[in-house]
């Protein structure tokens, strides 16, 4: 690490960098890194590639700079250094997350899949976290449902039960939007199996707004949506909730049901002819 800090073409990108000549400072970069590269050096090359990925970014090349920061992440890698392979993975997401979501939630992906390698489990599931975020605002629904999955199998993996309770709304409220209330269903039934779900605030919300929506009740949902236990998620999480509308847009099953049991063909006011003689004849 020693030579790197003091390699000359390392002092010519800092000079440049500091007189914002980003071109000629990535530049540099490149070529000390193809030297490194043929040295076999591949600690010191991916740190190089990394650094042109950052001129890259001082100069608003966004998917320029996150091709060579996953160049940099496989040199770490192969040189055995997992754990800046993925800090250098999730900068790159964190750079593309505004310009291109689809594939900072690749980057946070594969961040999540080397933290899990490496059984650091708490970080990996963080970062799926972000990819859950993400592909919930893009409305990926089916993606979303997956991931949000994983991270509650983890959670429940590392005994974090709280956290679980939370995932299974953030699932059912998912799952709701893809109109699929069987899933819905199953998710809170599994999670009966979590210790302390059964009984917990969480659960009774999720059981009352499964009925609502069941019952195309939308103002019992919109309650339920607009409780804070529901407000305070995570605000992507929040807005699938106050954004939900029940099937039938809101009519009661109740309604809907005495709707259809008059008979076809009824005139308007049939029905209060026959409940004035309903009685008899004086």
């Amino acid at each position: 690490m020693r030579g790197w800090s003091t390699s000359p073409k390392q002092r010519n990108t800092v000079a440049f960098k500091n007189a914002k000549q980003y071109e000629q400072a990535k530049d540099a970069c490149l070529r000390e890194a193809v030297a490194h590269e043929n040295n076999r050096a591949l600690f010191h090359a991916a740190k190089a590639y990394e650094q042109a990925g950052m001129m890259l970014k001082e100069m608003q090349k966004l998917p320029e700079a996150v091709q060579l920061i996953e160049k940099a992440s496989t040199m770490y890698l192969e040189n055995g250094t997992p754990d800046t392979a993925a800090m250098a993975l999730e900068r790159a997401g964190k750079l593309i997350e505004n310009v291109d979501p689809e594939k900072a939630v690749q980057l946070y992906q594969q961040t999540a899949n080397v933290f899990e390698n490496e059984e650091r489990l708490r970080q990996a599931v963080e970062l799926l976290g972000k990819a859950s975020r993400l592909l919930v605002r893009g409305r990926r629904f089916d993606e979303a449902a997956l991931s949000i999955q994983k991270e509650k199998n983890i959670y429940k993996e590392i005994e974090n039960y709280p956290t679980c309770y939370k995932k299974t709304i953030a699932q059912v409220l998912v799952h709701l939007h893809r109109n699929d209330y069987v899933a819905a269903e199953r998710c809170v039934r599994e999670s009966y199996s979590i210790p302390g779900f059964n009984g917990s605030e969480d659960c009774a919300a999720l059981e009352q707004l499964l009925e609502g929506y069941d019952q195309q009740d939308q103002e019992q949902v919109s309650d339920v949506c607009n409780s804070p236990l529901f407000k305070y998620m995570d605000n992507d999480y929040a807005k699938l909730g106050l954004s939900l509308v029940v099937p039938g847009g809101g009519i009661k099953k109740k309604s809907a049901v005495a709707a259809q049991a008059k008979p076809e063909g009824t005139a308007p006011g049939a029905e209060e002819e026959e409940d004035e003689y309903a009685g008899g004849l004086c």
